[in-house]
């Protein structure tokens, strides 16, 4: 019997896609989730009263406006959110398991440690 394999196509935007659909879905566990070690905050984040700090955490784990103004790489990998009248930005980045260069590949979590830094929009 004689099979015939389907031949299945795919371009560089679907390996794109679903590339990013597995850094966002990374990121979002890693937001929500907020590791102690993974975490960093500026000196005008430090500098807030415990109830705003929470409060601020709060914000950026329940963040979902993303759009393409502010995630144009659909990766879910920055915000900004508004806390009586500051600016508040939150980003993460893709390092190596060493902390000393960017990851090699961010879908993978056993080359890629995730760092979250929240600050002020003035300290940017």
């Amino acid at each position: 019997m004689l099979m015939v394999a389907e031949k299945h196509e795919t371009n560089g935007a679907d390996i794109v896609g679903v590339k990013a659909a597995r850094i966002r879905a990374l990121n979002d566990t890693f937001r929500c989730a907020l590791p102690e070690r993974g975490v960093m905050i500026t000196t005008g984040v430090r500098a807030l009263p415990a109830d705003r700090l929470l409060a601020l955490l709060v914000a950026v784990r329940e963040f979902d406006a993303f759009n393409p103004g502010n995630d144009p790489h659909d990766e879910h990998d920055f915000g900004a959110v508004e806390l009586e009248s500051t600016t508040y930005f939150w980003k993460i980045d893709y390092y190596d398991l060493d902390h000393r260069y960017g990851s090699p590949d961010p879908v993978d979590p056993g080359l890629t440690s995730r760092v979250m830094t929240i600050m002020r929009a003035d300290e940017y």
